[in-house]
């Protein structure tokens, strides 16, 4: 009998749904309190997942979600480089299905 591997899920900050963590991106605040996308996954830091919908980084942008959940100010364009970043890993998943984080 083959054993299912379990997939790690992952709840997005932005809709509060739960996602696999490959179909998600990480975004980190350092020590300095600096707020970034983490392409990799392991930066050191406190880490949070965004799902890939450009739509609710847009909302959480006028919201001030990421703010919020990390109790410190983030750039405005910090907003608009993690919807460039969504939008681009989105539109891999659909041209190339569930490649996960390999760049």
């Amino acid at each position: 009998m083959v054993r299912q591997r379990k997939i790690p899920m992952r709840k997005d900050l932005l809709t509060n749904e739960m996602f696999p963590k490959k179909q998600m991106v990480r975004i980190v605040k350092n020590k300095e309190g600096e707020v970034s996308i983490d392409p990799t996954g392991k930066m050191p830091g406190r880490g949070a997942y965004v799902g890939l919908d450009p739509e609710a980084v847009k909302k959480a942008k006028t919201k001030g979600t990421i703010e919020k959940a990390f109790s410190t100010s983030v750039d405005s364009n910090f907003y608009d480089e993690l919807f460039e970043y969504v939008d681009h890993q989105k539109a891999r998943m659909e041209l190339f299905g569930d490649i996960g984080k390999k760049h």
